[in-house]
């Protein structure tokens, strides 16, 4: 398996990761152990302690590391001494250096003798070298990756399975230290998560406690989404960078967020299915209104379909002219041919649309790009300002120590200048006291001076009283005592001079001294310089590191600019799709309206259709009451006949090719219809799918808005931080100005130790000559007492000689010996001064010493703390400048940046204001052309409801002018029919005379005695017989014919007067719809009252009928 696994992670390549498996054996204890059990045990307790480290100490450095409150779990069984035992050197040496003593000095020269050669085998490396190397390789390793433990224990030392020994077990898990790491994640918490990841993950469990459209700190956001939630809120620790949360509360939370998402998509896939529903519901409603309203119609077709009235406008429907039904095509042709170039126009437009759409999509395909690397980009920021964040806590932390440090220092640099101010005063009185010696010094020469002066002026006395000398051998012992005095005041003299010396000494060793330390200071200065060049280079390097963030940061602007350029052209092609749109459905709604023009065309067609139907009916019926009034007149020729028949073969013929005309009419405007509502449903389509890239472009436009504020209050946080940081700044800087002054004033102090060490030097040179000159001054008396022995030697010679004059000069002896005695104790007194002096010289300088070496110790200790603490404040303070620098650089360009984006606002205000009152100036000219469009729209509509009207009035004057043209034709051809038939009539009447027969009863025959007449006319025409009471009945006929000729002609001129009418008044509506039909039918009636009694009774007939068929037309309607 191992192999397999390394089969299938082996790429080739260079890599830095790796996955291995580490097995080892247990703990071998035998009762005969062997180096092999020792190196096992030992490596298994080695990987102990990485497992105790990694388990525990991690562990619980994290929980302080992060500022949780913890403490801390000691696991215990810890066999590290043991470890270092093992590891450490051998200690036989030592023991072998303790018992040298006691084993005799015979051994010491063959250990010696064998020291000398170097063995052999010492270069061979011995297994435990080996085995301790590898190790250390192993640890190594382990120490670099991310380790996962097993652990195998032994249920039990008998092998035996399914026993349980607990004790055994409890050891082992406790010297494993399982139970300790089952402890520390009882009480601990083994769950964490980063603030971000949390607030990403868990954010759906109460999206409200985070605001939308505002910047919040992830550490604060989980924290207000953690105290949203109802858990226990003692279960988790917020931590620096991470949440830490305890067993069992994060699967909580897992199946909490689970449980939110069940719900959210249960609520959506509720929504989806009843929108699906409500669709299906909708669809069901609207097919259930049309076969209603199917059935309604059928219904009323049924009901009327037989109706007389129905009936003659089938009839009356074909003999309409087919002009106009012509025009009426022609219209829809020209109709049909706009419609048809509209809808290529809207073809066009469609594939342009859809190109243009496929462009879009390609563009949004690129932003969406464009914006994922914007927001990696964006992420890569915000984990650098999270970086800088973190930073930021960390130099706040090290200002702080740094702070308190310096603090401290302060303390103990007041307390060093205290010092050194005592030890200045005291080096200023030990200087006093050393001037003060030299003053003495000065006068004790002087003295000495004054002394060889009144030497030399004695010396001159005794070169006079030589001779007075040589005689007086008393006053040679006197003479040999002043001598010896004299060598004692030399021995002093020479006494002075060592201690002299000895002073020189001293003062040469504290010249020394003075150069150690001012060699020190140099060698600080040196290291400063050093450091502040390193800082310096480190600066420079920081300088070029912002300057390469500053062209990041420059490049992100371009960036940015052209999302936002591209952002305005994707808004500015959105409001022209918008446009397009809104004049889309402007066009929709025109055709819209053109079709309901046109269906309100189709219903007026409909409804004169009818009306003709209507007035067909009507015609037909008079058309039939006047062929049976032919009938009853005498029935109608062979000629009328045909022609009825010819007429009713047209009529038909029309009537087809006018229902042809109509059905095609109804199958044109269908067509018409289903491709308008087509390609309204196509450009719908395009509409929505335009709204919804409109909407998911706003959308978008919207989380880059969001982003964009993400960024500014970035941008808000880091000015925040940068002026933190240039406060920190100004602080750190007054520290390094107090430091320039501190080393200015070291400068100062070395200044004036090398002009006290030129000073010394002089003195040095000084005291140097003093003692040349007193080097001189000893030979010179050493000479002196040369050649006072050799004039002693002459005096003793001449001594004998003059002792006679010795006599005479015994009195000047005395007083020249009192002179000498009072000098003697003068002399005296001024040793003792000088002892005196020496003494207290000698107290100083033990003085001196001593507080030389007390400053020395001390000063040695608190320099060299005082490095330490300067090589770490210096090290700080440079990690603290260069973090300060890079700040301060971003800082800087963030500001640049500030500033040229609020200009760049500013210049887009002010273009946004331009637009916006070029906006106002163009939307009150818009709102001025909309009221003259309006006002011309309401005109142009008026206009068209005029020329509709008139278009109706004519077509309904043309149809009704159509019909009286055809009833006057055909009343014209009656009417000559009729005078042909009368003067027909008139031939036999004016041959058989003026008889007149009546009937039984005196009355005038009916309907049936003119049927009677006639039929006996017609046989005696046939028979050509003479039969008068025929002859009488046919001459009763005939009066009454004439009357009803008369009645008709009166009718005829009637209907031709009305005709005129109609002719002279063609702006007015003579159109009688069914309602006024009783009306008109009355008209009639009192029109035909003056006609015969039975003519009236027909025409009351007619009238009732009429009224009877409009009292049925008007439920219909």
């Amino acid at each position: 398996m191992v192999i397999r696994i390394n089969l299938s992670l082996d790429t080739k390549n260079a890599r830095q990761h790796f996955i291995g498996v580490l097995d080892i054996a247990g703990f071998e204890i035998f009762d005969f152990n062997t180096f092999e059990q020792l190196c096992i045990n030992f490596t298994n307790e080695k990987l102990q302690q990485f497992f105790n480290h990694h388990m525990f100490v991690l562990e619980q450095e994290e929980y302080k590391k992060e500022g949780i409150v913890w403490e801390f779990i000691d696991f215990g069984m810890d066999l590290a001494a043991c470890i270092d035992l093992i590891e450490r050197k051998s200690s036989l040496k030592f023991l072998a250096n303790l018992f040298v003593g006691y084993a005799g000095a015979e051994g010491a020269p063959e250990e010696k003798a064998a020291g000398g050669k170097k063995k052999k085998g010492s270069s061979f490396q011995t297994v435990s070298a080996l085995h301790r190397e590898n190790l250390g390789k192993l640890m190594t390793n382990l120490r670099s990756t991310h380790p996962h433990f097993v652990r195998c224990l032994i249920p039990n030392e008998t092998k035996t399975p399914g026993a349980m020994e607990n004790p055994l077990v409890m050891h082992q898990l406790r010297c494993n230290g399982v139970l300790e790491g089952i402890r520390i994640c009882r009480k601990g918490f083994p769950n964490r998560i980063l603030y971000a990841d949390f607030k990403q993950r868990y954010r759906i469990l109460n999206p409200n406690a985070i605001p939308e459209g505002q910047f919040m700190d992830n550490m604060k956001a989980a924290e207000k989404l953690l105290g949203s939630l109802d858990i226990d809120h003692t279960q988790y620790r917020l931590g620096h960078t991470k949440v830490f949360f305890k067993a069992g509360l994060l699967g909580t939370l897992e199946e909490m967020r689970d449980d939110r998402l069940a719900l959210i998509i249960t609520g959506m896939q509720a929504r989806s299915r009843g929108l699906l529903a409500r669709i299906e519901f909708q669809k069901i409603v609207e097919r259930r209104d049309a076969l209603l309203v199917i059935q309604w119609n059928i219904r009323a077709f049924m009901g009327v379909k037989n109706w007389p009235w129905m009936k003659m406008f089938f009839k009356i429907k074909p003999l309409l002219k087919s002009a106009e039904t012509e025009k009426e095509m022609a219209n829809m042709k020209e109709e049909f041919l706009k419609l048809k170039e509209a809808y290529a126009k809207s073809e066009a437009r469609r594939k342009e649309l859809e190109e243009k759409m496929v462009s879009l999509i390609q563009e949004k395909n690129d932003l969406q790009i464009a914006v994922q690397t914007s927001e990696d980009t964006i992420g890569d920021a915000e984990e650098r300002c999270e970086g800088l964040i973190k930073s930021k806590i960390q130099l706040e932390a090290k200002a702080k120590e740094l702070t308190e440090r310096l603090e401290d220092e302060e303390e103990m640099n007041s307390e060093l200048t205290a010092k050194k101010r005592k030890l200045e005063d005291e080096c200023s009185e030990l200087k006093k006291d050393i001037d003060d010696l030299e003053l003495t010094l000065a006068k004790v020469e002087k003295e000495k001076h004054a002394t060889e002066n009144k030497v030399k002026n004695l010396t001159e006395e005794m070169a006079a009283l030589d001779e007075i000398i040589a005689k007086l051998t008393k006053e040679k012992k006197a003479l040999q005592e002043a001598h010896q005095q004299t060598l004692d005041d030399l021995q002093s003299e020479e006494d002075k001079v060592n201690t002299l010396t000895k002073a020189k000494a001293k003062l040469e060793q504290q010249v020394d001294d003075l150069e150690g330390s001012l060699e020190q200071e140099k060698k600080v200065r040196m290291d400063l310089e050093r450091a502040k060049r390193k800082l310096e280079g480190d600066l420079k390097l920081t300088q070029e590191s912002l300057m390469d963030l500053e062209n990041d940061k420059q490049q992100m602007e371009e960036r940015m600019k052209k999302k936002d350029f591209e952002m305005s052209q994707l808004n500015s092609k959105i409001e022209d799709e918008q446009a397009m749109g809104a004049q889309l459905q402007k066009k929709l709604k025109e055709l819209q309206a053109r079709i309901e023009e046109l269906e309100e065309e189709l219903e007026a067609e409909r409804a004169a259709r009818a009306k003709v139907e209507k007035q067909r009916a009507d015609l037909a019926r008079e058309l039939e009451e006047i062929s049976e009034r032919l009938e009853e007149a005498g029935g109608a020729t062979a000629a009328q006949i045909e022609m009825n028949k010819k007429r009713e073969a047209e009529f038909q013929k029309v009537r087809r090719d006018l229902e042809e005309a109509t059905l095609q009419h109804e199958a044109t405007a269908a067509t018409l219809r289903k491709k308008n509502a087509d390609s309204v449903a196509d450009l719908g389509e395009q509409i929505d799918n335009l709204q919804r890239v409109k909407q998911k472009l706003e959308k978008e436009k919207s989380e880059l808005r969001l982003e964009l504020d993400d960024v500014a209050s970035n941008m808000e946080q880091i000015v925040k931080s940068k002026t933190n940081l240039e406060k920190m700044c100004r602080t750190l800087e007054d520290q390094m100005s107090e430091y320039r002054t501190k080393a200015e004033e070291g400068q100062r102090s070395i200044n004036d130790f090398t002009m006290q060490k030129a000073k010394l030097q002089t003195e040095n040179g000084e005291l140097a000559r003093q003692l040349e000159e007193k080097d001189s001054l000893v030979s010179q008396l050493t000479r002196g007492k040369q050649s006072n022995v050799q004039q002693i030697e002459d005096l003793k010679r001449q001594l004998e000689e003059e002792v006679k004059a010795k006599n005479a000069l015994a009195h000047a002896v005395q007083s020249a010996r009192h002179d000498s005695d009072l000098l003697r104790e003068q002399y005296e007194e001024e040793q003792e001064a000088k002892s005196e002096l020496q003494r207290g010289m000698s107290k100083a300088n033990a003085e001196v010493a001593q507080w030389r070496t007390k400053y020395e110790t001390d000063a040695i200790q608190k320099t060299e703390e005082l490095e330490d603490a300067k090589k770490k404040l210096a090290q700080r303070l440079q990690d603290a400048e260069e973090a300060v620098e890079a700040v301060n650089a971003k800082c800087s360009s963030l500001e640049k940046t500030k500033h040229r984006l609020q200009n760049e606002i500013e210049d887009l205000m002010v273009d946004v204001e331009r637009s916006n009152a070029a906006a106002a100036a163009l939307d009150k000219k818009q709102r001025n052309f909309d009221k003259v469009l309006a006002e011309w729209k309401q005109k142009f509509e008026e206009a068209q409801t005029e020329l509709e009207s008139s278009q109706k009035e004519a077509r309904s004057l043309s149809t009704e002018l159509f019909k009286l043209k055809n009833s006057y034709e055909e009343s014209l051809d009656h009417l000559e029919s009729m005078k042909r038939e009368n003067k027909n009539l008139q031939e036999p009447s004016e041959m058989s005379g003026p008889e007149v027969a009546k009937t039984p009863g005196g009355r005038a025959p009916g309907k049936e005695g003119m049927e009677a007449v006639a039929n006996g006319h017609a046989g005696e025409g046939e028979q050509g017989g003479d039969d008068p009471f025929a002859e009488y009945m046919w001459m009763e006929n005939e009066d009454a014919y004439n009357r009803q000729v008369e009645e008709e002609l009166l009718e005829q001129e009637f209907l031709e007067r009305c005709f005129q009418e109609m002719l002279d008044e063609e702006d007015q509506d003579w159109f009688i719809p069914a309602r006024d039909l009783p009306s008109g039918m009355g008209q009639l009636q009192q029109q035909l009252n003056g006609l015969s009694v039975s003519d009236r009774g027909n025409a009351e007939e007619m009238a009732s009928d009429g009224d009877r068929r409009a009292d049925q037309l008007n439920p219909v309607r």
